[in-house]
């Protein structure tokens, strides 16, 4: 799924008008249908109180299209015009001209001083007050307005964005944020809800198709991709039946050292997990047995170092190599780390994690030795030995791509919707959940990337499926084992399922929902 930018978004509505011989009204007539179809699938006509809150602007000609309908349908509806400027929206004084003439319930004109309405927490709440055009800070009164609504403890849905929040930077305060329950996103999301700091203020979101012009979705370019289930099965390659092991390569894991070598065996499994066909660890020469029973599967190099790496392998036998878990920092290993990226091929497909990625950090000369799409796994504190700091997310996300396109490499930002940056392009992951927060679970992502690596993906490639299947696994895992007792070990044992049910069919629910919207 593409993430829109608000100018794609606008020209999205503008070329929808034009092509389909449409006013701008009619295309906010759809748009309001498609959160009235979305509530009265839900509510079947309970006689729960709803407040439709409506700035002056588009976004709250859409709470006014949403508040007619929801009345000439039996709702118990008080809709309110958040009236703090004469300027006035064309669409949005057509639609207030229309739910005064086709229902007893005109709406009540807030004048923006004391004049707030009771609200209880039995209550529903609509958001309409500001869209994606918002871009200035919002007044005293309007900030007070938002803190009832919390307050209240009514359930809160926005209409395409929570009002007070902006699609392009990071809100000075969030009380100048609503904070809704769900959003109902036009067409597709927006990416503030993926970024740390500004998810918070929308807990679900669901994006409701308006009717876009098809051709305008399909052929315009976005810097945000949004990677789900069926972006990741169209990548997936079937396997011959006549296949054998040496068709889905031999993968290279290099690191451990005394005290950690729980991360290589993490990493090892993982890597088979993913479907390497072959897995060589490579690691200090005292763990090569506990590496031998842990891995039975895995075939094991040793250092001449008993208790650290110093001497790394030649690369030229091997698809696809992973570096750096449990790897240490230590001089001697920094010392052969740095001689061996040195003479490193262009060519090799690697992953780079942890220590190795803290070694970059003290030695950033050796960044320009790193390898073409080279792919790097930092945790937020490595990623920010790497960059340095950064003031928001936005300065994050920029940071990292400008990084990325000078090495010419593929970075993969952990955490809550792990989104992969390469070539100005985001990849945000939508797999995963917070019982992902667990020692080794990293480790296993490296190798599940390195194995898909080795089975010939791309490097892009790799790197999305390998996060979304990792997240999906541990999504799958929490059912039996819920969020605190989750270790990394059970997401390697969910690996199968999760390639599984990139096959499965979609439930019947979202069917029926379909249905219900395309109705």
């Amino acid at each position: 799924m593409k993430i829109f930018s608000k100018e794609q978004i606008y020209e999205g509505d503008r070329l929808t008008a034009e092509r389909q011989s449409i006013t701008s009204t009619d295309l906010m007539e759809r748009a309001g249908i498609q959160i009235f179809n979305w509530i009265h699938l839900r509510m079947q006509g309970a006689q729960v109180p709803i407040h439709v809150f409506c700035g002056i602007g588009n976004n709250g000609g859409d709470g006014l299209v949403v508040a007619r309908h929801l009345i000439t349908h039996g709702y118990n509806v008080n809709t309110y015009v958040v009236n703090c400027s004469d300027k006035r929206s064309k669409d949005f004084l057509v639609n207030y001209d229309r739910i005064k003439q086709t229902t007893k319930s005109w709406p009540i004109m807030l004048s923006c001083a004391n004049d707030f309405p009771e609200i209880e927490s039995r209550d529903i709440i609509i958001d309409a007050i500001f869209g994606i055009g918002l871009n200035r800070p919002i007044d005293g009164w309007i900030k007070d307005l938002f803190k009832r609504f919390k307050d209240s403890g009514a359930y809160t849905l926005a209409v395409d964005i929570p009002s007070g929040l902006f699609v392009d930077r990071i809100p000075k305060d969030e009380n100048d944020v609503v904070k809704a329950h769900m959003t109902l996103s036009f067409q597709s999301p927006k990416l503030v809800f993926f970024l740390p700091e500004t998810s918070k203020f929308s807990l679900q979101w669901e994006a409701l198709d308006i009717g876009i012009d098809q051709k305008y979705l399909v052929e315009t370019e976005t810097d945000v991709h949004l990677i789900g289930k069926h972006e990741i099965l169209v990548q997936y390659k079937p396997r011959d039946k006549f296949a054998h092991k040496g068709n889905f390569g031999h993968a290279l894991l290099i690191g451990g050292s005394y005290g950690k070598m729980g991360a290589m065996t993490l990493s090892s499994k993982g890597t088979f997990a993913s479907g390497a066909g072959l897995v060589t660890s490579y690691v200090t020469e005292d763990a090569n047995i506990i590496l031998q029973i842990a891995v039975p599967e895995a075939m094991v190099n040793t250092d001449t170092s008993s208790k650290e790496i110093s001497n790394f392998p030649d690369l030229k036998t091997f698809t696809s190599v992973g570096v750096g878990m449990g790897l240490g920092t230590s001089e001697i290993t920094a010392k052969g780390f740095s001689k061996w990226l040195e003479k490193m091929d262009k060519a090799v497909k690697i992953v780079f994690d942890a220590d190795a990625i803290n070694l970059l950090s003290k030695q950033k000369s050796l960044l320009q030795h790193l390898p073409n799409e080279a792919i790097l796994t930092p945790h937020p504190k490595e990623l920010q030995r790497l960059i340095g700091d950064w003031d928001n997310d936005f300065d994050k996300l920029n940071k990292v791509k400008a990084f990325s396109k000078e090495h010419n490499v593929i970075v993969v930002l952990k955490g809550a919707h792990t989104t992969i940056v390469f070539d100005n392009i985001l990849y945000v992951n939508t797999s995963g959940n917070p019982g992902m927060a667990t020692a080794g679970s990293g480790d296993v992502l490296t190798g599940v990337i390195t194995g898909l690596l080795a089975q010939n993906y791309s490097p892009l490639i790799a790197a999305i499926m390998g996060v979304y299947l990792h997240g999906k696994a541990a999504d799958l895992a929490i059912e039996t084992h819920g969020y605190q007792s989750l270790i990394a070990s059970h997401i390697i044992e969910y690996f199968g399922p999760a390639y599984l049910s990139l096959f499965e069919k979609e439930e019947q629910i979202q069917e029926e929902e379909q249905q219900q919207n395309q109705a």
